[in-house]
């Protein structure tokens, strides 16, 4: 890819697979969005929706890990936008690489301010007398992300090892959650519950109500191209990143379906538990009791810190890429590595800064900091899109050992369109009346984001970064080898 190889090739296959599936996280995703479509078309939305758009996100996957197959480097998405785009592709670069930053910064801190909120409702439930505070809220967040860029900053294997330990946190605490909710209740709502429409978003036509809905899917499906950004450090990985890609969403799709459809059929009175300030919460307190509610609460909050950890990891691999090609401000800091531990430390601490910054505005008001992280997966997918759009206009592709053959094309198509229709919703009003506390503010952050993007790139920016920097022909780069 014209590097000196400077990380090291730690990460197995698994370890490749076991971020992408972190991130995703289906315990973390459903929890926190799960209200939304309760609300947002119910069970029906709920369930059909999480088949229907997992379909589509495999779609997506597809065509990004053939990319990945191709291109297996840190620099990931805004790496191969560069190298697919047949012209302008200094700029092409550009947009990818900073909507891709923005998306997972804004992801870092999002998890980890609902890892902060789902702690602070277990403490309200061990000690009712507790009493959360926006500013206790982001006191939190800022000391779990000092915790996870400590644990980055350590050592590689480290991660690898947290990462591992994650998949099967998740995949058993959702074997608990799901246990408990079928076994220990003794009423469950009947099969045709699944099918139960529910309208509460305040708009008056079911199928926009229903079309947001599928929005809790989207939530939950993003970060996969973590597997892309950990290439450098995967072995054999034109093969094993795309894989750990597909094999992401692939488990968190059947995972979460089950897991989708516990809750459903747990749901005692539906109205109290949608209008509930936790309503995943609810349903746990009202079907299991406070106690088993609490204990399973613990899986949930864990599940949050793992994803957060994975988010940072990621994040502080883009901006390593990115500052290697000059694209970032104190380039030179942000792409150094530890002689010690083989990681790019000083990125580590940028990748948890950046979220602080966004997590600040929750100190004063709840819809401050809505507004800022709601680009997190508007930016990721946009990001996400442009390299397979690029990818969808060549004819002479080179594609990797992993590729989709006479189907590449096709698939492409399907996934960018449905890049395009999910962010269109992410971007519509998502509630009635629409007021400062309800509006949708994803079109103005991201809005803001692209219109500082585009002053910075004609101002400066476009003179001095082409796309990615090849350091020289494959033997002189070898000799740069610091492993």
């Amino acid at each position: 890819m014209g590097y000196p190889r400077k990380l090291t090739r730690r990460f197995r296959a698994f370890d490749n697979f076991a971020i992408s599936f972190t991130i995703i996280n289906i315990i973390s995703g459903i929890f926190s969005s799960f209200g939304f479509g309760m609300n947002a078309g119910g069970p029906r939305i709920l369930i059909l929706g999480w088949v229907g758009v997992s379909v589509m996100v495999l779609f997506v996957g597809a065509a990004m890990g053939e990319i990945a197959s191709a291109y297996p480097t840190s620099g990931a998405l805004y790496f191969s936008a560069g190298k697919l785009a047949k012209r302008h592709q200094g700029a092409w670069s550009w947009y990818t690489g900073w909507l891709n930053f923005v998306g997972q910064v804004g992801g870092t801190a999002a998890t980890n301010f609902a890892a902060a909120t789902f702690i602070q409702a277990f403490v309200s439930m061990q000690w009712p007398s507790y009493e959360p505070t926006p500013q206790q809220t982001v006191g939190i967040t800022a000391a779990i992300l000092l915790v996870q860029a400590l644990a980055n900053t350590y050592t590689v294997r480290l991660v690898a090892v947290v990462n591992r330990i994650s998949v099967w946190w998740l995949l058993i605490g959702m074997v608990v959650i799901v246990g408990a909710l079928a076994l220990i209740p003794d009423h469950h709502q009947p099969p045709s519950f699944a099918l139960h429409f529910v309208n509460n978003t305040g708009f008056t036509h079911a199928l926009y109500g229903g079309m947001l809905g599928l929005l809790v899917t989207s939530w939950t499906f993003t970060g996969f191209d973590g597997s892309f950004h950990m290439s450098e450090e995967t072995v054999k990985a034109t093969v094993n990143a795309p894989r750990g890609i597909m094999r992401a969403i692939s488990y968190s799709a059947i995972t979460g379906l089950i897991l989708m459809l516990a809750l459903v059929y747990a749901i005692r009175d539906y109205g109290h538990a949608a209008s509930a300030e936790a309503p995943p919460v609810q349903i746990l307190v009202d079907a299991l009791g406070q106690s088993t509610a609490q204990f399973l609460l613990l899986i949930v909050i864990g599940a949050m810190l793992f994803c957060g950890l994975a988010n940072m990891t990621s994040n502080t691999r883009q901006i390593f890429a990115f500052s290697r090609d000059g694209a970032m401000p104190g380039s030179r800091w942000w792409h150094s590595v530890s002689a010690r531990t083989r990681t790019p430390v000083k990125a580590v601490w940028l990748a948890a800064a950046c979220p602080l910054v966004l997590v600040l505005p929750g100190w004063w008001s709840h819809t401050a900091f809505t507004a800022v992280v709601s680009v997190n997966v508007v930016g990721l997918f946009l990001a996400y899109a442009v390299p397979i759009f690029l990818r969808l206009r060549l004819d002479d592709f080179q594609a990797g050992p992993w590729n989709l053959g006479r189907y590449g094309k096709p698939v492409a198509a399907v996934a960018v369109a449905w890049i395009l229709i999910s962010n269109v919703l992410f971007m519509l009003p998502q509630a009635s009346p629409i007021t400062p506390a309800s509006f949708n503010y994803a079109p103005i952050a991201l809005a803001v984001v692209l219109v500082i993007a585009t002053v910075w790139w004609f101002a400066t920016a476009r003179r001095r970064f082409q796309g990615p920097v090849s350091y020289g022909r494959p033997d002189e780069v070898a000799a740069m080898d610091l492993i």
